[in-house]
């Protein structure tokens, strides 16, 4: 009897900032990051918006970098300024417990 080889399957799934991850045996292919604000063509992003904050700061309350984010420049310095104003205005935590 022959033994057929079982077709290796990619796994797709996708990370927290809505990114495309496969997976093909060990190795892991990430699609190119974009900046999403960029992409939206978004003028400003305001400080009450908690729901796009949350995703820009770690479980531990730190903001993000741009390398895991995938944000550009121009837009990290202006969510860093945002995030700090909210948490000066007590709508984000400093920090967070796990």
């Amino acid at each position: 009897m022959m033994r057929m080889k079982k077709k290796e399957k990619t796994k797709k799934r996708y990370d927290r900032f809505g990114k495309k991850i496969e997976e093909k045996g060990s190795f892991i292919i990430m699609r190119k990051k974009y900046c999403r604000f960029c992409k939206d063509k978004v003028k400003d992003i305001d400080y009450k918006n908690l729901n796009v904050l949350e995703k820009l700061i770690s479980e531990r309350g730190k903001i993000l970098s741009r390398r895991n984010t995938g944000t550009c420049a121009r837009h990290q310095r202006i969510i860093a300024a945002v995030i700090k104003r909210a948490r000066f205005l007590s709508l984000m935590p400093y920090t967070r417990y796990i």
